[in-house]
């Protein structure tokens, strides 16, 4: 169980802007909507639900698209009807969320596994966020990509619904920053991204 002394000394405000959150195009109606899933921090018996955002783009796509697909491949490809299928909005919060912080001693100092917010599998983080939500009054896990070491966060259900704010969603494909993004996947330019047309008709 977790220290509510050690928890109440990690906790801390956060005030997010103009993170991005991708989602399915048939969402886009909806950029703060939430379901139940098997996610990260998501909840095992369906006690509450979350959204996922990212600092950066890259991050954005390696967390939903991405994910482990291209792991040992040297040849790493994304078809651009795949990219057509995605949007993106921003995401800003409106007041400071109450956050319990995992980027640096927030799995450390409370004796969690790091595998909370770095494994590949689930079950750690699944039980840590349940023990926070259902213990303290927290609306959110700041934690870094496993992907990207880039900054993410998981906001719970009780803090989207009063402190989030979304801007309108847009086409992935339309973004300016889409290629670098996707490039910045890999250092080696000899494994970098392919799509089924070309960079600058996936643009257009």
């Amino acid at each position: 169980m977790l220290d509510p002394k050690t928890v109440a000394d990690l906790a801390q405000p956060f005030l997010p802007q103009t993170y991005l959150r991708m989602m399915r195009v048939v969402h886009r109606a909806s950029p703060l909507g939430m379901g139940f899933g098997n996610t990260r921090f998501s909840s095992p018996n369906k006690t509450f639900q979350l959204i996922y955002i990212a600092r950066d783009l890259a991050t954005a796509i390696a967390e939903t698209i991405v994910r482990d697909r291209f792991e040992c491949v040297r040849d790493r490809v994304l078809d651009e009807p795949e990219i057509g299928e995605w949007v993106v909005c921003e995401v800003s919060a409106t007041d400071p969320l109450l956050v319990l912080d995992l980027r640096t001693t927030g799995l450390l100092r409370p004796g969690v596994s790091t595998d909370a917010s770095r494994a590949k599998v689930h079950a750690e983080g699944q039980t840590l966020s349940e023990e926070v939500y259902s213990t303290f009054d927290v609306g959110g896990l700041p934690y870094l990509s496993r992907l990207t070491a880039s900054e993410c966060i998981a906001v719970y259900d009780r803090a989207v619904n009063i402190k989030l704010e979304a801007s309108r969603s847009t086409e992935l494909v339309c973004r300016p920053d889409l290629i670098p993004a996707l490039r910045s996947g890999t250092p080696d330019a000899t494994r970098s991204f392919r799509f089924t047309g070309s960079p600058e008709e996936l643009l257009h």
